[in-house]
């Protein structure tokens, strides 16, 4: 019985793990979006290829950045608000030690224990301070104190990330003509979004075809209005 109590701790492990991982299909879902917009929407005023070319830079720039500074500032607010309430759990362990055993007596009970079972699994986590910590953060708060996520890890991903889906339609702009790099852009745009799709459907578990689809239309349609609009800004002016 008890082994079935602690499986739950170390599964939770596992999510918290995936910080860097959710920051990195964020990122490059969002990098490949904005910039295959941006890139477009300049493109559609038929403007030269180096003006596009620039703002295809410093769309990348400028949103890898700003990512990964969104990212850090998340993770560390969130960091923040779980160590305080380890600090107040962590508190209460060590001035009411018996109120926090019978706490965790009701809860593993709530589970489905008998109290017997109950007691004895609580007085055996909280014979070990850091055990105790470990059960009552995850049984009171769902956290784990050794897993609190890196803000350094998922801003560092979130930046890479960003920058390789922003890279994919800026790519053309760097070696073909102004129509042809357009044609590329979309292109490589549409597989990017294809290969992002079917690796979030693989991560997530979810259906292959109806998420590559997904993935692809949020794509090219804000591509196909940016440019749009950018051919009519660019008549006008």
């Amino acid at each position: 019985m008890a082994d079935a109590s602690i499986a739950p701790v170390e599964h939770h492990h596992r999510d918290l793990h995936g910080g860097a991982a959710r920051a990195a299909v964020f990122g490059i879902q969002d990098g490949l979006l904005t910039n295959v917009g941006l890139i477009l929407g300049v493109a559609g005023a038929d403007p030269g290829r180096t003006f596009v070319r620039l703002a295809g830079l410093a769309g990348l720039i400028a949103g890898a950045v700003s990512m990964a500074a969104g990212e850090f500032n998340s993770m560390q607010v969130q960091r923040e608000l779980m160590e305080r309430e380890l600090d107040l759990e962590r508190h209460a362990l060590a001035r009411f030690p018996h109120v926090e055993t019978v706490e965790l007596t009701q809860i593993y009970q709530a589970k489905g224990l008998e109290a017997d079972q109950a007691r004895a699994l609580a007085e055996t986590m909280m014979s070990d301070p850091d055990r105790a910590l470990e059960a009552h953060a995850f049984e009171e708060l769902g956290i784990s104190p050794g897993a609190l996520g890196s803000p350094f890890a998922a801003a560092s991903s979130s930046f890479v990330s960003f920058s390789l889906g922003a890279l994919v339609p800026l790519l053309p702009w760097f070696a073909i003509g102004h129509g042809g790099a357009i044609a590329a852009s979309l292109v490589f745009a549409t597989i990017a979004a294809v290969v992002v799709g079917f690796a979030i459907a693989r991560y997530t578990t979810r259906r292959v075809g109806r998420t590559v689809l997904r993935q692809v239309a949020f794509t090219l349609i804000p591509a196909a209005i940016a440019f749009s609009i950018g051919r009519a800004v660019g008549v006008t002016v």
